[in-house]
């Protein structure tokens, strides 16, 4: 019997077949699911021990399973992988960098290399994410106050990003006027 459970959520046969043929053969148990919906049933039902999770899906986004995920004090613990072939739809609600979520990002095609790294990589991850403080402290703490420090940071990772943006078009203006003093002389 197979002694790890993964579960691919994706709403393309080929990526699951993909995913489950690039796996060793052996000790994996995978299970899949078409939709954010059933992936969600599966997540609670089988324990998976690796979630591979792709961001664009009928029914339940992978967005909002992303979120649920992230809700669930239990199902935060599971390493996760998030796929897509349109990062920036992934980075447009999910700020980069990725790990400080604590989940590894595949970018659709890939090889066999980058679907073990992202594996590698979640796994890691995983055990480097903070255990969830004691229930009875977190009754305490007000949600208000979560919601804001939540909205805090995704401001923060949005500056940060909006920075690197505003410096790399700096330096492409110093470029084009670069450029065009050459072609003056």
């Amino acid at each position: 019997m197979a002694s790890h459970k993964i579960l691919v959520i994706d709403d393309s046969k080929v990526i699951q077949k993909t995913v489950k043929g690039m796996l060793p053969p052996g000790n994996f148990e995978i299970l899949e699911a078409k939709d954010g919906e059933e992936g969600l049933k599966l997540i609670k039902q089988e324990k998976p021990n690796l979630i591979m999770l792709d961001f664009l899906l009928p029914k339940v986004s992978g967005w909002e399973v992303f979120q649920k995920i992230q809700a669930n004090p239990e199902f935060k613990k599971i390493p996760l992988v998030v796929m897509s072939g349109r990062k920036e739809e992934v980075t447009e609600k999910i700020p980069e960098p990725f790990d400080k979520f604590f989940f590894a990002f595949l970018e659709k095609p890939f090889e066999k290399k980058n679907l073990m790294d992202a594996i590698k990589q979640a796994m890691a991850l995983a055990k480097k994410r903070p255990e969830e403080p004691a229930v009875a402290s977190k009754a305490a703490a007000a949600p208000a106050a979560t919601a804001e420090s939540d909205d805090i940071a995704a401001m923060k990772a949005q500056i940060a990003k909006m920075q690197a943006e505003i410096d790399a078009l700096k330096k492409q203006v110093t470029q084009i006027v670069t450029l065009i003093k050459q072609k003056l002389k």
